[in-house]
């Protein structure tokens, strides 16, 4: 891998992968993968200063190309999208292609309504408070095919079926090499419960690079399954009576190289510290689903019963709970933490910054985030939920969003632009969209996600 900013290493590491195009790649406030190619014969022009991009983009919803009302953004306003080229990476589904990430720049300086950027502030929060952040995206994900009846699963497996995981040998195995390729470790595969769904897992690295390759996984995943004639879509719910897809983000607190979080004599093997953090996201959980369940979609995957995270609670192994504690038996302490109230139609800049956010509030008020559940809090009376704090989250998107315009850590996190802009996205989003049956969402978003 050349240097970081070496023009000269670049275009040699270029010309030695046949690259022609480099895509130049931004996540919007819809969580859509944009991208402008520039031929590499004309780097030279875009190495510096990026590649322009209208300031409406970050207007622009999941529906249409055209930016929503009342986001303070409009035609006039040009923003350079500068290329981190530490992040440059041959694309190997894409023979000829790279993909580098961007910066969203305006006269120079970081904009303000940039994601990237939103997250490199929440890091630098982190570590202000002597943290770093480590995270890992968990993404399930259906593998499917086009027929003129409709959509039909590529497979019609159980859990962890071996069939399922011979019938899909090919593409799977050409997702891991092509993710390995590109600098990401493979953990673990094994085909999910819903008929033609899966899941792959990457390895946990530090907060910016997590987000990072949640891009390049959704990148990655979709294009290889369209190699093999298949559509992969990580949709939160794409049929009724089958599993839908979550995102979990798995996440540590270190410092000095020493993981922060076990402690044998705390609750459940965690630290202070681990339940503070564990505290914050609980307490802001109802406006935080407006940034990690993002979408009309996910709500009709977050239910009781279903191992979505539906109740405001966390468990050591509880797979019901919100935010669960998973143990480690190499340890003897959990080594971290996963929220399972996540999906991939969320931007994964803004959720995991906005996590952090959350996170760190708990740390700075000293919040306890109550008695651990060990029962699906769905079995409990509404009594005996209200006597252990334990809520149910929203239910819909409308509910999310109302929660976070009041809430003014996260929006003061976000920054008032960042804010407004996202806000006008998700409620545009939730104007058009909460009245759509199941098959409408589908057709208009199950290859948007």
């Amino acid at each position: 891998m050349p240097e970081k900013n070496n023009l000269k290493q670049i275009h040699k590491f270029l010309q030695e992968s046949d690259i022609k195009f480099v895509r130049f790649v931004w996540c919007d406030n819809a969580n859509v993968i944009r991208g402008k190619a520039v031929h590499t014969k004309m780097l030279s022009h875009y190495f510096e200063h990026g590649v322009g991009i209208s300031a409406g983009q970050q207007g622009v919803p999941v529906m249409y190309d055209a930016i929503v009302p009342k986001s303070d953004l409009g035609p006039v306003g040009e923003i350079r999208l500068v290329a981190d080229w530490s992040t440059l990476k041959a694309l190997p589904y894409a023979p000829g292609h790279a993909r580098v990430m961007g910066n969203m720049l305006l006269n120079g300086s970081a904009w303000d309504l940039c994601p990237r950027n939103f997250l490199k502030r929440m890091i630098t929060a982190a570590k202000s408070q002597g943290f770093e952040v480590r995270a890992a995206f968990e993404n399930e994900f259906y593998l499917l095919r086009q027929t003129p009846e409709g959509i039909t699963p590529a497979d019609s497996t159980l859990f962890a079926s071996t069939q399922a995981m011979d019938i899909n040998n090919e593409v799977i195995n050409e997702i891991a090499d092509a993710l390995i390729a590109q600098g990401i470790p493979v953990e673990q595969y094994y085909p999910e419960s819903g008929p033609g769904q899966h899941e792959i897992s990457m390895r946990y690295t530090n907060a910016m690079l997590a987000a990072e390759w949640q891009i390049a996984f959704r990148e990655t995943v979709k294009a290889i399954a369209y190699r093999h004639n298949l559509t992969a879509s990580f949709l939160p719910k794409i049929f009724a009576d089958a599993a839908g897809n979550g995102c979990h983000i798995h996440f540590s607190l270190w410092r000095d190289k020493k993981n922060l979080l076990p402690d044998p004599q705390g609750a459940c093997g965690l630290s202070p510290v681990a339940l503070q953090f564990i505290a914050g996201i609980l307490h802001h959980l109802p406006a935080l689903m407006a940034l990690t369940t993002p979408s009309t979609n996910s709500y009709r995957r977050i239910l009781p019963h279903s191992w979505s995270g539906a109740f405001k609670c966390w468990g050591l192994d509880n797979r019901e709970a919100s935010v669960r504690v998973p143990s480690d038996p190499s340890l003897g302490c959990p080594s971290h933490l996963e929220l399972k109230t996540v999906d991939a139609s969320a931007n994964p800049y803004l959720a995991l910054g906005a996590i952090i956010a959350a996170g760190l509030d708990g740390v700075q008020r000293d919040l306890a985030p109550g008695n651990p559940v060990n029962q699906d809090p769905g079995c409990l009376t509404i009594e005996e939920r209200a006597s252990n704090q334990i809520e149910r989250l929203p239910d819909n998107l409308g509910q999310a969003i109302a929660h976070l315009q009041q809430n003014d850590t996260l929006l003061t996190a976000l920054n008032p632009q960042l804010a407004k802009a996202f806000l006008a996205v998700r409620q545009a989003e939730w104007q058009a969209m909460k009245d759509w049956e199941l098959n409408t969402e589908v057709s208009k978003l199950l290859e948007k996600y």
